[in-house]
């Protein structure tokens, strides 16, 4: 059924408290590379690790189409590089295989399904807009919780003034560098 190569799993749940078991417990893989991050594009750590890791002859195993990728771009993109490289991709709930051999047929229903996936992550971002847009109305709307206190924040511009690396600085204070920039311009 599958490649001569190694069985590579790939699973990704959109938060860190939601439970990947689901996904894992119908993976016969030889790896497993898990993101916890959402799937709104293809800059996700283990994913970047897993096309790094594959090689001709491997298949790559994912729950769902959607767990792969939320965009039919990015999905489409990542099935045609890695059959390419020699790299198959199999779908468990679909029933499908990419091999680069594809069929006509298997090339519409990865067009549809990933269509799909990418119209549902449109919806549930929109009823979450929507969802915002009512809080605020009745006024119970406070935002995302701040990262840093307000005295953590100034003991990290003084920090930035004097010298210190922003890189590290954003290690030590549990911050990605995005946000420490943030910081820095209010």
């Amino acid at each position: 059924m599958l490649g001569k190569g190694q069985q590579v799993g790939y699973v990704r749940v959109s938060s860190a408290d939601q439970k990947v078991e689901r996904q894992l417990q119908e993976l016969r893989v030889d790896r497993v590379f898990v993101d916890r991050v959402s799937g709104k594009d293809a800059d996700r750590p283990q994913l970047q690790e897993l096309l790094k890791y594959v090689r001709d002859g491997d298949t790559i195993v994912a729950h769902s189409m959607c767990r792969l990728a939320r965009n039919v771009d990015d999905l489409r993109r990542i099935v045609q590089q890695q059959t390419q490289r020699g790299v198959r991709l199999h779908f468990l709930k679909e029933n499908l295989t990419f091999t680069g051999q594809d069929s006509p047929m298997a090339n519409l229903m990865l067009s549809i399904l990933g269509s799909i996936a990418q119209f549902e992550r449109e919806l549930i971002r929109e009823r979450q807009r929507e969802g915002i847009a009512l809080a605020k109305q009745r006024g119970v709307y406070r935002g995302r919780r701040k990262a840093l206190s307000a005295e953590r924040a100034s003991a990290l511009r003084e920090r930035v003034a004097a010298g210190g690396r922003k890189s590290d600085l954003a290690k030590e204070f549990g911050i990605s560098r995005e946000t420490l920039y943030q910081y820095l311009r209010r």
